[in-house]
């Protein structure tokens, strides 16, 4: 029993980041009908900033989360106006080819000015050990749980109780018809941007406090796709909840059946889900008149 608790809990924790970064996939997704597939390098980028300036300043650990969602904001904001900006009205498949090419781009800089060696990010009491029974864990991997629900809990209030919410629910809906009422789709992509970069930077800074920091961190967002496939492209919430999901069972296979299926326990997942619901398991039908 306690094998499969530990699993289980090393598998939420891995899984509240894959959650993360499918929320930023989603958000996207959601606003622009996009996959920005240089996600994790966006997760990697605000991560090194964060160790940047904790080694600087010796902030703690709000401080690091606080220049994460700081971080955050300023890179999707960037993002949006410098690179993907240009690209409105273009075909889809060219927009997601830029983000192919961003992800390259970030990812070589990220060498250029870091290094490739791998760094610890230091943060206060990340490593106490808190203890509810007989279940032990770190006050970071707590903490990253505790901010995916946050999370979770603050994209439904904010879709379903402000006005902003609303009006990025009708640009998903239907662009033409959302811009004819007087709505402005550039900000609310602007406002998709940032709030994705938060999601992916939240992430990468955790994966860098509970692990390490490297240049290897861009690779969560493969690692996460699977998240958001299951939970539904157009599902922000439902992709945040299919990242523990996936986390769990990935933890699950690699402990009772095989390490080598691990990696691939996510896709092997979808591939199942898919087969019964096309559109993820909080997806949305899409109905189409013909």
């Amino acid at each position: 029993m306690g094998y499969l608790s530990e699993l289980v809990i090393s598998g939420l924790v891995i899984g509240a980041i894959y959650g993360l970064i499918a929320m930023a996939f989603s958000v996207i997704y959601k606003a622009t009908g996009l996959v920005n597939f240089a996600q994790g390098e966006v997760g990697m980028l605000i991560a090194y900033l964060s160790w940047s300036f904790s080694t600087t300043f010796g902030t703690g650990a709000l401080g690091v989360v606080a220049m994460a969602v700081v971080g955050g904001i300023a890179v999707g904001l960037l993002i949006e106006r410098i690179v993907m900006r240009p690209m409105l009205g273009e075909p889809v498949f060219s927009a997601v080819l830029v983000t192919i090419g961003l992800a390259v781009v970030l990812r070589s800089f990220v060498i250029l000015v870091w290094g490739a060696s791998p760094q610890k990010l230091d943060v206060g009491a990340a490593d106490a050990v808190l203890r509810f029974g007989g279940i032990g864990m770190r006050s970071s991997q707590l903490g990253v749980v505790a901010v995916l629900l946050l999370c979770v809990l603050g994209v439904w209030l904010f879709f379903q109780r402000s006005r902003f919410g609303i009006a990025m629910r009708a640009v998903a809906a239907d662009e033409k018809t959302a811009r004819l009422m007087g709505v402005s789709t550039a900000q609310v992509q602007a406002v998709a941007w940032a709030a994705s970069s938060v999601f992916a930077g939240l992430a990468g800074v955790f994966f860098a406090v509970i692990y390490n920091l490297s240049p290897e961190l861009f690779a969560l967002g493969l690692k996460a796709f699977p998240a958001t496939v299951l939970g539904g492209l157009d599902a922000v919430i439902g992709s945040g909840i299919s990242g523990l999901v996936i986390g769990v069972a990935e933890n699950l296979v690699g402990g009772y059946v095989s390490s080598t299926l691990k990696e691939v326990a996510g896709f092997l997942l979808i591939l199942v889900v898919l087969m019964v619901r096309p559109f993820g398991l909080f997806g949305e039908r899409e109905i189409e008149r013909v």
